[in-house]
């Protein structure tokens, strides 16, 4: 026979927890997405140091993709409030869908980015791989090898980023993704493999952009590529054709790449102060270095760090506020 006294607690504790787990999930006034790169990682929490001594309001920090941050924010329910970093064109598709639905904003102050494939110095000077062009000659991708299988490997970027589909259709349209394994890789790792390669002297290639510790960290230099041209870059991705491969096609370079901060418009509802300092944020080039050489190369507990950068930075936070 059940005991009814004991089933009674059982469910009382168990209502008080869950009501408990469910006051403290919605605890916090605004949640911000962390993609899974330090540049992301730094500005995540350093809006959420603004945002909290400045506005008062209370702030979490929630990990996501892409586009599990851009459905939070379409939703509007607060599990995702904030991306902190996005780059167009990268992820053009998801802001064209989502600011055309009015559930996302865009800050107006972006700073540029600057995207491509970079070689050691070592590499352009001992062998000569000084045009994205030399990466299609089979003997050259030998270089690149490291498992001896006949193909180089080249980094193209992480599972999940925008920009990773569309590196495929550029190394096929540039001629050497016959030649190469193109690797699909967490940041870390790369860089891991990158810090391998200049420490025994081998060629080392791979997808890059700057702002970006590894440019501070070793020797590397762009390989020449054709200027950006809009009617020779037609991506189309994933997520909008599955046959989106076959219909892209991009023999030119990047454009400019802009990162914006984006946030869930219901938050204007929630706070005007909020609003204008996600508008007015601007950041720039070599702040992101700085904080992506703390977090990723000095290995900065990115909280703390955020700390300091506010209190050391006031004037800079003042501006943002407008206030």
């Amino acid at each position: 026979m059940y005991n009814k006294n004991k089933i009674r607690t059982i469910l009382s504790v168990t209502a008080l927890t869950t009501a408990t787990a469910t006051t403290s999930a919605q605890a916090a006034d605004v949640v911000i997405g962390e993609p899974n790169w330090p540049s992301a990682k730094a500005t995540a929490y350093v809006l959420k140091e603004v945002i909290e001594q400045e506005l008062g309001m209370e702030v979490e920090i929630s990990p996501g993709n892409n586009a599990v941050i851009f459905k939070a924010m379409d939703r509007g329910r607060g599990d995702i409030d904030v991306h902190p970093e996005v780059w167009l064109p990268n992820q053009k598709n998801l802001v064209d869908t989502y600011t055309g639905k009015g559930t996302v904003a865009v800050s107006g102050n972006p700073y540029d980015v600057i995207q491509g494939y970079c070689v050691t110095r070592n590499t352009m000077q001992n062998h000569g791989i000084s045009s994205i062009y030399d990466l299609a000659d089979p003997e050259n991708a030998k270089l690149f090898d490291t498992d001896g299988d006949g193909k180089g490997e080249v980094w193209i970027g992480g599972t999940g980023w925008a920009s990773t589909p569309i590196e495929k259709v550029r190394a096929r349209d540039y001629g050497f993704a016959e030649f190469f394994e193109l690797q699909e890789l967490d940041e870390t790792l790369a860089m891991a493999k990158l810090d391998d390669a200049v420490t025994k002297d081998r060629p080392f290639v791979s997808y890059c952009w700057m702002p970006h510790q590894m440019f501070k960290m070793y020797d590397l230099e762009l390989l020449e590529e054709p200027p950006h041209d809009p009617a020779k870059w037609q991506m189309v991705q994933p997520t909008d054709d599955p046959d989106w491969y076959n219909k892209s096609s991009i023999s030119v370079a990047w454009a400019k790449a802009k990162v914006h901060v984006v946030w869930s418009t219901t938050l204007e509802q929630k706070s005007s102060e909020l609003s204008r300092l996600l508008s007015n944020i601007k950041l720039d080039g070599d702040t992101i270095n700085e904080w992506i050489y703390a977090v990723a190369v000095d290995k900065r507990e990115a909280g703390p760090y955020a700390k300091e950068w506010v209190k050391n930075n006031q004037a800079t936070v003042r501006q943002w506020t407008g206030f």
